[in-house]
């Protein structure tokens, strides 16, 4: 049976590090791809270089509908192929990171951008959604001492930061049986290993086993 999973968090949550664990781990027994938006595929990461680039000065709505359209390419290029194979996919970020970054931290709205969002991504929403929690301050200490080239959303103000955490907090009670609240500020190894937890509790709880 193939599961679309999503991992959703602020800048420097960890994302990267905990998806290419989980994916080593889940590939040992099953078909797995691990993905990213936006990007994933030439279009996607074309757009990924606009909308990151720290030389744009770019509208909000503009911005929206350019990580929709990303999004759409995405999903029918690589994300529904793998579903419909069988596979589990693995996606750094999906609709949740609009509604949160767009919707909540623009201050855009939530519905106009779930509206957007429906239209793009036509009904293909995460099975199980993994948000990595943590403080911003805490998450963009973590790339300016990693020495991560910073991007366009890295610089916003740490105002912008907490409205992004705040939407994810109120996304993860708005749909708690999807959105799994993972504490980001442990040690790497907990983390993966809390994200596995519920990834196979998950799927067993399927009738599958992993």
């Amino acid at each position: 049976m193939s599961y679309f999973i999503t991992f959703e968090g602020p800048e420097g949550s960890g994302k990267t590090t905990v998806i290419d664990s989980v994916y080593r781990k889940l590939s040992e027994t099953r078909e797995v791809i691990k993905t990213r938006e936006p990007g994933g595929i030439p279009i996607s990461e074309k757009i990924r270089e606009i909308l990151l680039d720290k030389g744009n000065d770019m509208d909000g709505r503009t911005e929206a509908l350019l990580f929709a359209a990303s999004r759409r390419q995405h999903l029918v290029e690589r994300v529904i192929p793998a579903l419909e194979t069988g596979k589990i996919v693995l996606c750094d970020r999906f609709i949740d990171s609009s509604l949160a970054y767009q919707g909540i931290a623009r201050e855009i709205g939530f519905q106009d951008i779930m509206t957007i969002n429906q239209f793009a991504i036509g009904g293909y929403m995460p099975n199980l959604t993994i948000y990595l929690k943590l403080e911003p301050e805490v998450g963009l200490k973590r790339i300016s001492d990693n020495k991560r080239e910073d991007n366009r959303l890295d610089q916003e103000t740490i105002g912008f930061h907490n409205k992004v955490v705040s939407g994810y907090n109120e996304l993860s009670t708005l749909y708690p049986e999807r959105i799994k609240v993972v504490d980001a500020d442990q040690a790497i190894e907990k983390v993966v290993s809390d994200t596995l937890t519920i990834i196979e509790d998950y799927i067993n709880s399927r009738g599958e086993d992993l």
